[in-house]
């Protein structure tokens, strides 16, 4: 038995995957051998193209699969981009955050990592003209009821720069803070409220 494929079986593969990720609301390993199958074939379907200068039936097959797997290509990326930049409003904009975590930094490609950093650029850039009066990097789903918070702290952040002084952030200690000053140590881990 001969191993047969249909024009278009690659990009509906990858948006099966796209999907499986969605379910589980995970993000799954970048598929680049896929990706590059996909534009080899898709290569070919417009060499043959290129080459057929008859209009029939077959040409308008080769058309519509060519389309079909760049719009199969363009929503895999763009639900890979969706879910980047979720993990990084999940994470409060911390960045270091995100590509230190291990799991993680093996489901990304490379370009990935670029968008991200670039997206971190850009957000920290419009951030940074009214980042006085408003935090857009803080979480909007739980609103603060009080200005100070008791926290716990779980991992050693060491010393940090509040309003009213420093602190020195060790594992197993108790201390209670004005949320702005320590609302982004929270989101990344590092404290927790009690």
């Amino acid at each position: 038995m001969t191993d047969t494929r249909q024009f278009g079986d690659l990009a509906t593969q990858l948006i099966a995957e796209s999907r499986r990720s969605t379910l589980t609301d995970t993000l799954l390993k970048y598929n680049d051998n896929l990706v590059r199958s996909i534009i080899r074939e898709q290569r070919d379907l417009e060499k043959m193209t290129e080459t057929n200068q008859n209009v029939n039936p077959a040409m308008l097959i080769y058309q519509t699969t060519i389309v079909r797997n760049k719009r199969c290509l363009l929503a895999y990326h763009k639900h890979r981009m969706d879910r980047l930049r979720d993990m990084y409003w999940a994470a409060g904009g911390a960045l270091p955050h995100i590509l230190s975590n291990q799991d993680i930094r093996s489901k990304v490609s490379p370009h990935e990592v670029d968008f991200l950093r670039q997206y971190s650029t850009s957000v920290m850039d419009y951030r940074a003209g009214f980042s006085n009066e408003l935090d857009i990097t803080a979480s909007i789903t739980h609103p603060p009821k009080d200005l100070h918070v008791l926290v716990h702290v779980i991992r050693d952040c060491g010393i940090i720069q509040t309003e009213l002084g420093t602190i020195d952030f060790q594992k197993g200690q108790r201390f209670m803070v004005r949320r702005a000053d320590i609302e982004h140590l929270i989101v990344q881990g590092y404290l927790e409220e009690v």
